[in-house]
C-alpha cells in the first residue's frame, strides 16, 4: 500500500512492472529502485543496452506512480509516492503517413508538447530522444532537451532520460539536480548477460553489435560490423578521443562526430556577412560564442 502525499519525492522500493511480472510469473522479474525528487535528483540520465531493461524499467516508475494516485496498491516492497499534475511519455516509434509526418516529426511534436506543458510537479519519461536525424542533430536535441527541463526556472520536471548519447552524461558534472544511471550488463566472452538491474553511475557502451546476433543477424554481418567498428574507433570517428597521430587526410574543419559544441559554432560563424558586421555586433557575437565554450 503506496503511501501517497504532496512530498514530490517519488521513492520506490524494489518496484516492478504489474503487467510484465504477470506474464513472467512470481519471482522471476527483476526488482529495482527509484527516488527522484524536485532538488538533487530531478532528472535520471540512464544509459546501457539495447533489450538490457531500459524502457521497462522507466515504464513501471510511471505505472507505479499512477497506480498509486488512483487509490491501487502498487507492485513494490515499498512506496512513497508525491503526487504529480500529470505524466508525460515519450517512448517508441511512430509516424502518421496521411498526415506527411515522419517518425522523427511525431517524436518532435510529443517532445515540444512536453516542454511546453510540463510543470515541476509533472513525471516525464523519455526514451531515446534525437535518433531519428543525424549524429550531430540529435545529440544537440538530445542535450538541449535534458538541459530545458533540468532547469527549474524553465520545467523542473521530474524525469527519467534513456539514452544512447553517452555525451549525456557530462550533464551530472555540470547541472544540479542530474544523476547517471545504468543498465548493469555482464560480459561473458563475446557474450553479454543483461542483469536487468539499474546501478548508478554512467556507462559507454551500446552492445549493438552483441544484441544483433541474439536478434540472429547473421553471424557474416555481425562479423563485418565488428570489423567496421573498430576500422571507425581507429580513425577517431566514433570514439571522439585524441590519437597521437592524426589522420593528414583528415578534412580540414573537421569536428569530432560528438563535439557539437564547435560544429554548432562553425555553423554560427559560416552565416555571417562580414561585410556588413557592425563593431558592436562582433562583440556581441564574440560573447555568444563565449558563452557556448563553457
Amino acid at each position: 500500500m503506496p503511501q501517497v502525499d504532496n512530498s514530490g519525492v517519488i521513492d520506490i522500493k524494489a518496484g516492478r512492472h504489474p503487467v510484465i511480472e504477470k506474464m513472467l510469473g512470481a519471482g522471476e522479474f527483476v526488482e529495482n529502485d527509484t527516488y527522484l525528487d524536485k532538488d538533487e535528483n530531478r532528472l535520471s540520465i540512464i544509459t546501457g543496452p539495447n533489450m538490457a531493461g531500459k524502457s521497462t524499467y522507466m515504464r513501471q516508475v510511471a505505472l507505479i506512480t499512477l497506480m498509486a494516485q488512483v487509490g491501487s496498491f502498487v507492485p513494490a516492497e515499498e512506496a512513497k509516492i508525491g503526487v504529480v499534475d500529470k505524466i508525460f511519455t515519450r517512448v517508441g516509434a511512430s509516424d502518421d503517413l496521411s498526415m506527411g509526418q515522419s517518425t522523427f516529426m511525431v517524436e518532435m511534436m510529443e517532445v515540444a508538447t512536453i516542454l511546453k506543458e510540463a510543470t515541476p510537479n509533472s513525471l516525464v519519461i523519455l526514451d531515446e530522444i534525437g535518433r531519428g536525424t543525424s549524429t550531430y542533430d540529435g545529440l544537440s536535441i538530445a542535450w538541449a532537451v535534458a538541459e530545458y527541463i533540468a532547469n527549474k526556472e524553465k520545467c523542473g520536471a521530474k524525469t527519467l532520460f534513456a539514452t544512447h548519447y553517452h555525451e549525456l552524461t557530462e550533464l551530472e558534472e555540470k547541472i544540479e539536480g542530474v544523476k547517471n544511471y545504468s543498465i548493469a550488463v555482464k560480459e561473458k566472452g563475446e557474450d553479454i548477460i543483461f542483469l536487468r538491474k539499474i546501478v548508478r553511475g554512467g556507462t559507454d557502451e551500446s552492445y549493438g553489435i552483441h544484441v544483433a546476433r541474439l536478434a540472429g543477424v547473421p553471424k557474416l554481418v555481425t562479423e563485418e560490423a565488428n570489423k567496421i567498428l573498430k576500422s571507425l574507433e581507429r580513425k577517431n570517428i566514433l570514439t571522439g578521443k585524441k590519437e597521437e597521430k592524426k589522420d593528414k587526410k583528415q578534412v580540414e574543419g573537421q569536428f569530432d562526430m560528438y563535439n557539437f559544441k564547435l560544429a554548432e559554432i562553425a555553423h554560427e560563424i559560416d552565416k555571417i556577412n562580414l561585410n556588413e558586421l557592425t563593431p558592436i555586433d562582433a562583440l556581441n557575437t564574440l560573447v555568444r560564442i563565449k558563452e557556448k565554450m563553457k
